[in-house]
Parts: structure tokens; sequence; C-alpha cells
């Protein structure tokens, strides 16, 4: 490809629906798209650019003023890839929607939004109001819905050109605590990302599996990244851990992208693991949570040739954040790594002076315009800019004497038991720690005379026996007392939510619950 970093410098990309490289062969497989059984439908990128541009001709029906908002509601499919790709095309700003939200968010991001077009699959068609138009992918014979075929127009298009900041996307937060907020992204912002992310490397040989779900940051990017690579992506509808583990073998998927949990739960798969071929995995790249020091023990002895990318990233921040040392210093364990040089970064501790730990504040051409409607909201949202422009995370890292950086936890996560602070990761990376311990998520409950305890759910490695006494024991002996968690449960499988991290408002339900019972029953 020669020199790419030149050539992407000097190639005229505006639009973030059109990153296609023209200049390399079109008809080389850009997509090869499987359904719940793994069965396979190919899309070269010239088959991609032609149903991206019949989708902005077909939107031309609906007569939507420039910048108007165009939600999506669907599984994975190139289907939605192309509409995404389209409604940027048109110069309308598409609002991937989290298919797993319960009815009454749906309709809050919708009316929020002010989306007044709704593409959709057939599963997903009965979140969609009867009071907006909608297109269906891959309709019931009974929808009265235009299709998703009777709405392409196919034909050339020329791809809108966005003025500056012009709104490209509307990318919703998961809305785990409280109603979601809108995060604005403009085409420069992640068409920057995408450049940069790719630099100078050689991608377009790669195979990257997608199993995350496109109304994410994780698989958004990611797919973004890869059409300008000019590489191929094997997609996914949904996150399945046997059939991620088949795709890898049956498509020779060379980098593999996920968060935490989906990797973890992949790896309960022990029989299926060993008896597939995973060799052809050079790469995998977590990020959107943190990554446990089991999990990456896990991660090198059934990968024990593959380079794992300890990524961090925020949908408000982009993906671009950290890179390796400038000096080429390994990666020390569970290091986010060292400041990437086109980004700015501070740590600012709580009297707000910078600090080798505090809260991530960060600036970048990658970062958001601004949440959508702040002032609508009771309470408005807080402005997350400081007055010299950065983007304050509300992320907990250090920094160490070599410049490597590490996540400690959330700031909003952070609670106080007996006067001392607790972040729920640093007990999560306590337990984990232990032998017979694969996974571990830790919750603040409620006590009168502590303020706030620590309890915990705990997923034991495949043929291992620990018990919870156990648990508090090793806790106890290898950090301050006050940290280890008072009531500890375990699962065979930690309960994933709608963007596949684990679900943490279920498992403080159900904590409060098995406390609430055993009170009751004493």
């Amino acid at each position: 490809m020669g020199n790419v970093d030149n050539f992407l410098e000097s190639l005229n990309l505006n639009n973030l629906g059109d990153l296609f490289r023209r200049d390399l062969d079109l008809q080389k497989i850009a997509f090869i798209d499987l359904d719940a059984n793994n069965h396979p439908r190919e899309f070269s990128f010239a088959d991609l650019d032609a149903l991206a541009n019949a989708v902005a001709r077909g939107l031309d029906r609906f007569a939507l003023a420039r910048g108007s908002r165009v939600a999506i509601i669907a599984l994975n499919s190139v289907e939605y890839i192309a509409t995404f790709l389209g409604i940027m095309r048109a110069g309308l700003v598409v609002v991937p929607v989290n298919s797993k939200f319960p009815t009454a968010m749906v309709d809050f991001v919708l009316q929020d939004s002010d989306a007044q077009l709704v593409f959709c699959d057939a599963q997903n068609e009965s979140l969609v109001p009867l009071s907006l138009p909608r297109v269906v992918f891959n309709p019931h014979d009974k929808t009265t819905s235009p299709t998703f075929s009777e709405f392409l127009n196919h034909g050339q298009f020329k791809t809108i050109t966005p003025e500056v900041n012009e709104l490209a996307m509307l990318l919703y937060t998961s809305g785990s605590t409280g109603k979601p907020k809108g995060v604005r992204l403009s085409h420069a912002s992640h068409i920057w990302v995408a450049k940069t992310r790719l630099g100078n490397n050689d991608w377009s040989r790669h195979r990257y599996l997608v199993a995350a779900p496109l109304y994410h940051m994780n698989a958004q990017a990611m797919t973004m990244l890869n059409i300008l690579a000019h590489a191929t992506t094997v997609l996914l509808p949904q996150f399945n851990a046997r059939q991620y583990i088949k795709a890898i073998e049956t498509f020779q998927c060379t980098w593999l992208t996920a968060v935490p949990p989906m990797i973890a739960m992949m790896l309960q798969e022990k029989e299926l693991v060993e008896q597939t071929n995973l060799s052809s995995v050079e790469f995998l790249r977590m990020g959107s949570a943190p990554v446990s020091p089991s999990l990456l023990e896990a991660i090198h002895r059934v990968f024990p040739k593959t380079q794992v990318i300890n990524a961090f990233g925020t949908t408000e921040g982009s993906p671009v954040m950290f890179g390796p040392h400038p000096d080429g210093l390994p990666l020390p364990l569970l290091s986010a790594g060292c400041v990437h040089p086109k980004v700015n970064i501070r740590l600012v501790n709580e009297n707000g002076q910078e600090s080798e730990q505090g809260v991530l504040q960060i600036k970048s051409p990658g970062i958001m315009l601004g949440y959508h409607k702040p002032e609508g909201r009771k309470p408005p949202i807080k402005n997350p800019f400081t007055d010299d422009g950065f983007y304050s995370t509300g992320d907990i890292f250090k920094r160490d004497s070599n410049g490597f950086y590490f996540f400690i936890g959330r700031a909003d996560d952070m609670f106080v038991c007996g006067g001392e602070n607790i972040y729920p990761a640093e007990v999560e990376r306590l337990i984990e720690s232990h032998p017979h311990v694969a996974q571990a998520v830790v919750i603040a409950v409620d006590d009168d005379i502590k303020g706030q305890k620590p309890v915990a759910f705990v997923v034991k490695r495949p043929n291992t026996e620990v018990s919870a006494s156990e648990l508090k024991t090793y806790c106890l002996t290898n950090a301050p007392a006050y940290q280890h968690p008072r009531w500890i449960w375990f699962l065979d499988e930690l309960p994933l939510a709608s963007t596949n991290k684990v679900d943490r408002p279920l498992l403080k339900t159900q904590a409060l619950q098995s406390i609430n019972n055993i009170a009751n029953n004493d």
C-alpha cells in the first residue's frame, strides 16, 4: 500500500460515511455477514459502497432537512452498516439506538434525539412508535411497513461535504444510571480517529471479528477503521460465545475486538475452546471496561502467541487516548499505555491540581462536541469541559514513574465505607488475583453503621472450588480490612447489559434481595 500515512494525509476525507479507499481493489471482500447459524453472506467494498449510495438516494423521498436525525434499531448486519454510512453521506445525523433498551427508554431516545425516521429489523420493529415512519431490513410476511429492498434507490450519489464541526452521529450512553445522554460526534472528529488509529500501518490483510453491538462505540469505531484500512470484517448479529469461537476457526480471523466480559464468557466454553483451532488470532484488543489479571492470564494460556491490547476510550473522548511507550519500554500488566502523541492528557486531584493520580482529563481532535440538550434535563447535564477545553472523563487513573497510566476506577463508582474511600475495580482486581477466581464484581450496598459496604459476585475458574469464607480471608490477608466484601455470592456467569458490559444495576438488585431475605429469615 506504500506510505499509508502520507496517503491518508493527502486523501480528501470529509464525510464519515465515505471512508472508502478507491485506489485499492473494490472487489475485495469487505464484510462476511453471519446469521445466528454462522451462514455467511459476502459483500465486497464495491457492494457496500453501492448499497450506501442506494440508502442515501432512498432518503431523498422523505425530504428530510439537512441535519435531521435518522435512527437505527437492529442487530448487527451489513444492511445496518450501509444504512449507517448512507445516512451520513446524505448530510443527515445517524442515531444508533440500543435495541436492548426497554420500550420506555427507546421512546425517550427517539424523542430526545428528534428522530424523524427509523430503520429497524423485524425483531425490533415493535419498539418503534406508530407515529414514526420506518423501513424494515428483514420484514416478516405480515409487515405493512416499507421494506429495505423497496426503499433502496440504486445509482450514483454525490456525498454531502460537511461544514466544520457538522454533526455525524448522536450516540447515546448506556443509561445504566438514569436516562442515557446523547453524545454529539462530528464527521471531522471520527475521521481523525480512524486515520490516527490506522497511522502508517497496513492492516488490509487482516480479518477482524466484530460481535459487539454497532450502537456501541467499541464496534462502531472499529468498523469505520476496518473500512479505511481496506480490511475484511467478519460480523456477527450479536455476541454468542460458542458462535464467536467457531467463527474464529471457520473464517481464520486474525484480529479480535471485544469488551472483556465477552472474552471471559468465551473462555468459559473450555471444551469447545480446546477443540477449536484458534491459532489464526494475532491480536486481541479489549476496551470499554477494565481487564483483570486473571482474565489476562487465561487469555495468554489460550492465545500464547497473540498480542493482547488493553485499550481505553470513551464515547465522549474517542478510542484514541493511549499508546506504546515512546522509548519502547514493555507495557506493564493492566496498563492502558502512555499518552498518545496526538493527545493531551492530565490527571487532576480532588483539589483541582495536576497530580500522579486523579480524574483523567483529555483534549484531542476526537472528543465530542458536547451533550445533546444538556439544559433540557432535570437536573441539567453537567458541563464536562474545563475552561481550557479539556474533557473530564470521570475516570480515576494513576501514572507511574515511566509515564504508564493505570485505571483505578470511576469517580462516581467510589463509595465511602466507615470513612475510607473504596473503588470497586480495586477490590475486584484483588479478588480476581485468587487462583480459583475467574471474574468478580463488587457492589456497594447501604449500611446503617458504615454508610456503605462492599459485597461481591464471583465466577469460579472451571473445575476449582473456593468458599465465600476463604475469599474473605484472602482479602483480609492481602488488603485493608475495610475493602473485604461482607457478602459473596457465586454465579455460573455474570449477567451482561446491552453493551456487553457487566450488568451492575441488576447485580445490585440481586444483592439487596439476598440480604433482605437473609434478614427476614433470621
